[in-house]
């Protein structure tokens, strides 16, 4: 059984070898123990914080198997660009016209901008391969969503997610060869690495300000352009689910989708709701249901069959929730074809 529940100092250890095994594929998910010392610091120190708006406050969870080892790792932002600001790329037309020779075109343009700042953010979501299952990526994904619901003033009334772009058989983004090396004189995983410790200054200093004509850009990078990677586009198919959607904004580095959605219109938050349980023999044909504890500093979530007319959970889902006989939970129901359980 595995369940999600806040990152604390003494994972330390296991997000290490999470950060290394993702290979540098996370920018948020670097390989600096001193970064991801930080990450949980401020995890710990954001559920302290008494909160009246979002204000930029970050929250990492970690997904638990049964000996309490982190086989995964997902966050949430409250409000990105308040620190520093949060660069993307707003795809638009741009017109030239000359009424003498009856020329009209519409040239696509890539305009740098931070049209994000202040929205929510989900991100730093990775699983170890070993347990990389779609019920595991329903529970750690969407357990955050169960959090936003549960706590929704810590919340920008947006949020969005950026999606890895596509890269090719050598580990190389097409765009970032094609655009970012000529301005920025460094390999991807270099830029990423600096963005992934918050040394993001370089950004401002050296990205073209200017629009980036997409014709004038190789064939191979403009067919990046908005493209997931593939071993990402089951979570993008998770979180067109729950209602994001992609607008144009793509990254700045690999040209990976931005998705967003309104935060109080995403599925998990709309059709959540709070359930009074009791301990006892649960019914193993009930509908799947992830279920989460109403607690802050002690959340919790676990993916569960569960009644709604009889909500009954095991004394062992309990324990690893931190419920009592009677005590309140919030669900939201899980489609068992999604998760391998039809």
């Amino acid at each position: 059984m595995l369940s999600v529940r806040p990152l604390n100092f003494a994972d330390i250890q296991d997000l290490e070898r999470l950060a290394v095994i993702s290979g540098g594929r996370m920018t948020t998910l670097p390989a600096n123990r001193e970064h991801l010392g930080e990450l949980i610091g401020a995890t710990q120190h954001s559920l302290r914080k008494q909160v009246r708006r979002p204000e930029g406050e970050t929250y990492h969870f970690a997904l638990e198997d049964d000996d309490g080892k982190i086989v995964g790792v997902a966050g949430i932002e409250s409000a990105v660009g308040l620190a520093s600001p949060f660069y993307s790329y707003r795809i638009d037309e741009v017109v030239h016209a000359s009424s003498d020779l009856g020329i009209h075109n519409r040239i696509p343009a890539l305009h740098l901008c931070q049209d994000y700042t202040g929205h929510a953010r989900l991100y730093t979501l990775f699983i170890d391969g070993d347990y990389r299952s779609a019920a595991n990526l329903h529970l750690l994904s969407r357990a955050r969503m169960l959090f936003m619901a549960q706590f929704p003033e810590r919340f920008a009334p947006r949020t969005l997610v950026e999606l890895q772009g596509l890269i090719d058989d050598q580990g190389r983004s097409p765009f970032w060869e094609c655009l970012g090396r000529h301005f920025f004189s460094m390999a991807f995983d270099q830029a990423n690495y600096l963005t992934g410790i918050n040394a993001k200054s370089f950004i401002a200093d050296l990205m073209p300000h200017y629009p980036v004509y997409v014709p004038l850009l190789s064939a191979e990078a403009q067919a990046c352009l908005g493209e997931p990677r593939p071993d990402v586009e089951d979570v993008m198919a998770l979180l067109e689910d729950e209602g994001f959607a992609y607008r144009g904004y793509v990254d700045i580095f690999d040209a990976g989708p931005t998705l967003e959605a309104r935060t109080d219109r995403m599925r998990s938050l709309i059709d959540s709701h709070h359930l009074s349980v009791r301990i006892g023999e649960p019914d193993p044909a009930a509908d799947w249901m992830l279920v989460s504890n109403d607690q802050l500093g002690d959340y919790r979530c676990l993916l569960l069959p569960l009644a709604s007319a009889d909500p009954c959970v095991s004394p062992a889902a309990a324990a690893r929730l931190g419920v009592g006989d009677g005590d309140r939970v919030r669900v939201v129901a899980v489609n068992g074809a999604d998760i391998g359980q039809a």
